[in-house]
């Protein structure tokens, strides 16, 4: 079993690569993005490396997952494998807007498209490196306002139910989730039709997008 899959070899990703392998010599790494030219860049790292595309990879490939999961792509990548994986399972699904009653309810919410909704407990530039204390804000010094993912489990709109994946650290500026935390979120969905708000968020920054299944 690979320690940790990747998903995505740019900026992010090679970051995460060379920090996860530093921290952790001799475990199985392994890098997946369709851009050759990005993977060739760590091949003096300790990585393996799979050129495919990478929600493909971890739709695909599922069933024999890694321990950890690090998503570096510009996706919402466990949302994107939650659609696809009720779809594969015979499930009529549909990704719908986030409601604009969420931006009231979360810190420093932004969008890009209507559809998809991030939030931040700050309003500026954190260092990638950040360690993610629990108590003390790396980049202010200040004491921490609180765990995003538990304000993100407590949205309220009528209809709708929130599921949250939670990210935790694997090093420095880098998180990543299990798969077995995804199934979880699986069967959150799963257990009864409706309407839901599925987020991804470490203690710091998220990302919402929603769904509704008959």
């Amino acid at each position: 079993m690979d320690f940790v899959w990747i998903l995505g070899a740019g900026h992010f990703g090679a970051l995460a690569a060379r920090r996860i392998s530093k921290r952790n010599p001799g475990k199985s790494i392994l890098v997946v993005d369709e851009d050759h030219e990005k993977l060739k860049e760590l091949q003096e790292l300790p990585v393996k490396t799979r050129e495919e595309d990478a929600l493909n990879f971890l739709v695909d490939n599922f069933s024999d997952p890694p321990e950890w999961i690090v998503p570096a792509v510009p996706i919402h990548v466990a949302f994107e494998w939650l659609m696809e994986e009720l779809k594969k399972n015979g499930i009529s699904v549909e990704r719908i807007d986030v409601p604009d009653e969420v931006d009231d309810q979360v810190p420093n919410p932004y969008r890009m498209t209507q559809r998809t909704l991030y939030a931040s407990f700050a309003d500026f530039v954190c260092p990638d490196n950040c360690s993610e204390p629990e108590e003390i804000c790396t980049k202010t010094k200040e004491p921490r306002k609180g765990n995003l993912f538990e304000v993100l489990a407590k949205i309220e709109v009528p209809g709708y139910q929130p599921v949250v994946l939670r990210s935790h650290q694997l090093a420095p500026g880098v998180g990543g989730y299990t798969p077995e935390a995804m199934r979880k979120m699986y069967d959150q969905v799963t257990a009864r039709p409706g309407k839901y708000f599925v987020a991804t968020s470490c203690r710091c920054h998220g990302v919402i997008d929603a769904l509704k299944w008959e």
